[in-house]
């Protein structure tokens, strides 16, 4: 994607679009954009609004936003088409208002195999979406690909400090908690514990697999199939790269976690 220098264009500024639809795991609609309404962007029957504040501030509109999920994969495709056909109509309006628009960023969301049975998203396909739903509006389209590069960068490792049957519910505990990783706990994605001393035995039984942070969800994984845990044994989750040591807190003082990188490996 081309590099524009805005630094000399006064009053230049963007606009976020709510298409009223959303692609994410597990499907559809979520807190970005949807059915519900949610804290971001103008919906496209506000925009003669939105243009109208942006006018009278002395503000040109010249790029138009949407960030409508996370984690979508191949299937998710035609709601990712049709948030875009939404962005594109919204976008058009805009030029027949004179609106110079020079990007469309079409925000993250690229989603990488962290389930099994998932397979990655078809990036052909995605860009083909794209194409036909922005490209005839001869713009830039951008996108923001990190979590797609960096998610699968990054496994936590942690150890299993008590194994316990409550009520029918085997609880494994571990020497970490959602202050280190918090995806499931903030955006309830599936984490996937794996044994790694036995990471191809088959399951012997379902575990909640929990953290040890003071709150009732600190939980990395309910109902999960797992082979016969010990304590001490230790637990890896994959696919924590990007937001979750982005996102490290200090909660009830546990400190951040130690990293290791192999920077020799790709």
């Amino acid at each position: 994607m081309p590099i524009r220098d805005t630094t000399s264009r006064s009053g230049a500024s963007g606009i976020r679009i709510n298409p009223r639809i959303g692609a994410s795991f597990p499907g559809g609609a979520q807190s970005y954009a949807g059915d519900r309404p949610t804290k971001f962007g103008i919906y496209p029957e506000r925009l003669e609004e939105a243009l109208a504040v942006a006018r009278a501030h002395d503000l040109t509109i010249d790029t138009v936003h949407v960030h409508a999920g996370y984690l979508y994969l191949t299937d998710a495709l035609p709601d990712v088409e049709e948030t875009m056909r939404r962005v594109a109509d919204a976008t058009r309006w805009l030029i027949e208002q004179g609106c110079p628009i020079a990007e469309v960023n079409t925000g993250g969301g690229l989603g990488v195999p962290f389930r099994p049975g998932d397979r990655p998203l078809d990036v052909d396909a995605w860009a083909a979406v794209l194409a036909r739903t922005l490209g005839p509006l001869d713009v830039t389209v951008g996108t923001e690909p990190g979590e797609f590069l960096a998610k699968e960068s990054a496994v936590h490792l942690a150890e299993a400090v008590t194994v316990e049957d409550r009520d029918g519910t085997t609880f494994v505990g571990l020497d970490t908690g959602w202050s280190a990783i918090n995806e499931h706990f903030v955006y309830r994605i599936p984490f996937h514990p794996i044994l790694c001393r036995a990471a191809d035995a088959e399951p012997i039984g379902t575990v909640t697999v929990s953290g040890h942070i003071n709150e009732g969800n600190d939980l990395f994984a309910e109902d999960h199939p797992m082979p016969d845990v010990v304590e001490g044994d230790v637990v890896a989750i994959p696919n924590v790269g990007s937001y979750n040591a982005s996102m490290v807190s200090v909660h009830c003082l546990r400190p951040a976690p130690a990293a290791v990188a192999f920077t020799d490996r790709r």
